[in-house]
């Protein structure tokens, strides 16, 4: 079934066109050309590079009608101290977009990243032992893939963030449920992936946002070097993933913190009850039901102190996140997309990691539990 899935992605994907008429799209590809054309100055955004006509030539491919207009093209603004005009979006979705030979750039980046996918969605087929957990991996599993292509698509934006999505649940989960040596090195790397992820999105900087409360209350209540070094590495690592952001702020709006954004993007938070209306009658809204109630079902049927903790972490992270785009004023059919599948890749392998038909032996033997904890050592 998985193979089926992304056998149709992979038909459809070789079939699309770069030029479709979203304005978004015409960005990514000009950051992907300026790091081609200058490599790593390419992070330069300044419209005063525009020399060779290529931004032009791919608004005019979409007749966008004040092609031969630069200060007009959408995602560039105007910085503040108005010496120039850049590009709002970050620079990583340009970057693995400039992997690719310019005009083959999008199809071959949905097809790894499909790859990718598929084979996170059959290692947590391969790993899981349950009738439950065999079931949850599969159906998932089928789902995430089918994601790849609806809404993924909606965004160029979207597939490395999926990606960085699907690792950082599988090492989220391994945290809490595989304890160990190891934990500090987990750590650091989901940190490094969630800071990463703000460089493909600007808003993805939200999906650390539960981790940061759930390692700073951890060291607040308990007050242990566990806990301390756990949370300074976690600050440490995100922001050697947020560094090409802040490179890229530096250079484009003059420091590190300032982003290229206005407008609706950077309006204050608000309720709109047409935003909130929008996603219940959207697809993100089922997903959005399904992962608190998988939340609670972790919670609920946890099997030790740290698949507990994991819940918790799981639903501040979802909390924050949704609160944070249910209050922007800004509606699309992706935007919780990232949160949602974040919690499910970390709910779907804290089911498959934390049980398994040899402790379940185990534990009915005179000396299971102490064999059991044992093997939940190991």
């Amino acid at each position: 079934m998985f193979l089926a899935i992304l056998a149709s992605n992979i038909r459809l994907i070789s079939h699309w066109n770069e030029s479709r008429g979203v304005y978004d799209d015409i960005c990514y590809l000009r950051q992907a050309h300026l790091f081609q054309r200058f490599g790593w100055q390419g992070l330069d955004t300044s419209l005063a590079r525009e020399t060779d006509g290529y931004l032009a030539a791919k608004l005019r491919s979409i007749d966008f009608p004040n092609w031969n207009e630069p200060t007009r093209a959408p995602c560039h603004t105007q910085t503040a101290d108005g010496s120039k005009w850049v590009m709002t979006p970050p620079p990583g979705t340009g970057f693995v977009l400039a992997l690719f030979p310019e005009g083959f750039q999008v199809i071959p980046l949905y097809m790894a990243a499909n790859f990718i996918i598929a084979a996170v969605a059959l290692y947590g087929l391969w790993r899981a032992r349950e009738p439950l957990s065999l079931t949850s991996a599969a159906l998932f599993g089928a789902l995430s893939i089918y994601f790849m292509i609806n809404p993924t698509k909606a965004s160029y934006s979207m597939a490395p963030t999926i990606v960085v999505c699907a690792l950082a649940g599988l090492l989220t989960a391994r945290l809490f449920v595989d304890e160990g040596r190891r934990r500090v090195l987990m750590v650091a790397a989901i940190g490094v992936l969630l800071g990463l992820s703000a460089s493909f999105r600007i808003a993805n900087v939200v999906l650390s946002a539960g981790y940061f409360l759930f390692f700073g209350l951890s060291f607040l209540i308990w007050r242990n070097r566990e806990t301390f070094v756990s949370g300074l590495v976690l600050g440490l690592s995100s922001l050697v993933g947020l560094l090409p952001v802040f490179v890229a702020n530096l250079v484009n709006s003059g420091h590190p913190l300032v982003s290229a954004y206005g407008g609706q993007d950077t309006a204050p938070p608000s309720l709109d009850p047409a935003v909130l209306l929008a996603y219940l009658r959207d697809t993100q809204f089922p997903l959005i039901v399904i992962a608190c109630v998988g939340t609670a079902l972790l919670w609920r049927f946890a099997g030790d102190d740290g698949v507990r903790k994991l819940a918790l972490l799981v639903a501040s992270n979802l909390a924050l996140n949704l609160a944070f785009f249910a209050t922007h004023p800004v509606f699309t059919q992706y935007y919780v997309i990232p949160a949602l599948m974040l919690s499910l890749w970390t709910l779907l392998f804290a089911a498959v990691l934390s049980r398994g038909p040899a402790r379940e032996f185990i534990a009915h033997e005179p000396d299971g539990p102490r064999r059991a904890e044992m093997l939940s050592r190991v």
